[in-house]
């Protein structure tokens, strides 16, 4: 058996160490600056605002030093430094400078190399192989659409930003559509995403989530406790890997981790039909589902009702299609990763379901400590024995999964 593998648990927040220069230029979106520092602050990085001058007219340096805890620069001639260079020191020991927002005329000055403030000074300054650059835009519709703006941005992604965003919906000025920069909680999801290794680049991943729901009749079913939030978290943590990820979701209420595409399902035949034509151009699938092994056989058109003699309804049950085993199965089959989800001898029910579906790994879990938990342990289990990961939370959980898939798949190409 193998060594049970450590993991950091994420105690001090996704960013711990990370240091961080905030541009802000000007837009009223700088109102979201405020939120998105205490953000990145929570998740233990540390922050350095740098604003233009457009930028403090819609916030004030003062606001954004209590946030950050650290003076707030916005001047090419702040004397404060030592060597009176911020330009050159501010980004010295920086992780990434990410300009939030990001307006129309301040790329435009990137893509020209101007340098005629602070914030465009420390972008094009910093040692840009070490120190990455990203951008969140914001501006009007009609601006973000026009062909000159389009250009620059086309521009800055060859020369090597990342472009986080825009959004659309409401704007300040009244109109609907592209251009809103991204929400403060988004923009965080976006830079820890960019800061995780990229080990499933360019690979496509299927993963099923949640249970499935089994109709009686119109209002009841047969389901089970699954939250889908394990699914949910290496969805996410696939996209963060670099991953174009496929998401099957059963009934549940949770948000669509982003870049990632979901489709929704109610039954387990539904999620059969949605998997099975895709599956085989993908690289990965992920079955972690908890898929009803039974359906009614006969669907009541209308609600069963109480006759008055106290006599429980009886209905047949058939058996539904194994998702699983029906992709093993395929002549062009992806990597197969199932889940068995048991309340008792976790190892042996994992074994005989690697056995049974011929896939290469079963990640196992016990199913009442873990549905709608937020916190959970799993064991992987393959031909050579099992590992555990210790308990931690599902999304870090989820990375070291897919940390192990990655490793498998290069693996498998040796």
């Amino acid at each position: 058996m193998d060594a049970p593998v450590t993991m950091d648990v994420m105690t001090k927040g996704q960013l711990a160490g990370r240091h961080i220069v905030l541009g802000l230029s000007g837009g009223i979106a700088c109102y979201k600056a405020a939120e998105l520092v205490r953000a990145l602050a929570k998740e233990g990085a540390s922050v350095q605002v740098v604003m233009t001058e457009a930028a403090q007219q819609f916030i004030t340096p003062v606001t954004l030093q209590a946030l950050s805890n650290r003076e707030v620069y916005a001047s090419q001639w702040d004397a404060r430094a030592p060597n009176n260079m911020a330009h050159i020191n501010l980004t010295r020991e920086a992780d990434a400078v990410l300009v939030a927002p990001a307006s129309a005329d301040f790329v435009a000055k990137l893509l020209h190399g101007r340098a005629d403030d602070l914030l465009s000074l420390l972008c094009l300054a910093r040692p840009i192989e070490r120190c990455p650059l990203l951008v969140a835009p914001a501006m009007n519709r009609e601006m973000w659409a026009h062909p000159a703006t389009q250009r620059n941005f086309a521009q800055l992604r060859a020369d090597g930003a990342t472009v986080l965003g825009p959004a659309a919906g409401d704007q300040a000025c009244g109109e609907i559509g592209d251009g809103r920069m991204l929400e403060p909680e988004e923009l965080l999801e976006e830079l820890i995403a960019f800061f995780q290794p990229k080990a499933l680049l360019g690979k496509r991943m299927l993963i099923t989530a949640g249970p499935t729901f089994e109709p009686i009749d119109p209002v009841r079913g047969i389901t089970n406790l699954s939250s889908g939030k394990m699914g949910f978290a290496i969805a996410r943590a696939a996209a963060e890997a670099g991953a174009e990820v496929t998401l099957v979701a059963g009934p549940v209420h949770l948000p669509t981790p982003r870049h990632v595409r979901r489709i929704d399902v109610r039954t387990a035949q539904q999620m059969h039909d949605a998997v099975l034509p895709v599956a085989a151009h993908h690289d990965v699938f992920v079955a972690t589902a908890a898929v009803a092994d039974w359906r009614p056989a006969n669907l009541s058109e209308h609600k069963i009702k109480k006759d008055g003699k106290k006599l429980a309804p009886s209905f047949e049950l058939t058996e539904n299609p194994d998702i699983l085993a029906a992709v093993a199965k395929l002549p062009q089959r992806p990597y197969c990763v199932g889940f068995a989800a048991e309340s008792h001898d976790l190892l042996k029910h994992a074994r005989e379901k690697l056995s049974r579906k011929n896939v290469p790994l079963i990640v196992g879990n016990l199913g009442p400590a873990t549905f709608g938990q937020d916190d959970n342990t799993l064991t992987l289990v393959d031909a050579a024995g099992h590992r555990e990961l210790p308990r931690a939370d599902k999304l870090t959980l989820a990375r070291a999964l897919v940390a192990e898939i990655a490793a498998r798949l290069a693996a498998d190409k040796t």
